[in-house]
């Protein structure tokens, strides 16, 4: 073994969005984001997952649904509650949150591009801008830009 990182989360105590990471804990936040995107909202069915429905909310002319959820303690997740927001499609278009291991900095994630596989909606597009204490997305900076391609089931 090279390295290693026993408690990956609680290595971020004290961080701010300004706080160097090591190559582990890129590795810890990228992996969990990641797993994180691709599979909810599956995820949410699990034990130990609350959620309750909120207020509609409006943007870009489409009345929104939102969902809130509450992570349970034994799932990795760089953050505990986020904010859902469903189109009338029934597919996320946005989730909010604080992420906890870089202070609390809220951001909003855009998810677009869906696309089908294996008869499954999958967003193909991920960005992730600042967001307000009000709920609103600043246009920058963009913080996160993921693209994905050439995705399978195994």
């Amino acid at each position: 073994m090279v390295e290693a990182l026993e408690q990956p989360r609680a290595s971020f105590a004290g961080h701010t969005l300004e706080t160097p990471w090591t190559a582990l804990q890129l590795a810890y936040f990228v992996g969990t984001a990641m797993w994180t995107y691709l599979t909810q909202p599956f995820t949410f069915i699990l034990p130990g997952f609350e959620t309750a429905e909120l207020e509609p909310w409006q943007e870009n002319g489409e009345q929104q649904r939102r969902l809130r959820v509450v992570w349970p303690g034994y799932l990795a997740s760089l953050n505990t509650v986020l904010t859902i927001y469903v189109g009338d499609d029934g597919l996320i278009r946005r989730e909010d949150y604080d992420v906890e291991i870089m202070g609390g900095s809220g951001g909003a994630h855009y998810m677009s591009g869906y696309t089908r596989i294996a008869g499954i909606m999958l967003p193909t597009g991920h960005r992730i801008l600042p967001r307000t204490p009000q709920g609103r997305a600043l246009t920058e900076p963009l913080l996160v830009s993921i693209d994905l391609s050439e995705i399978a089931f195994a």
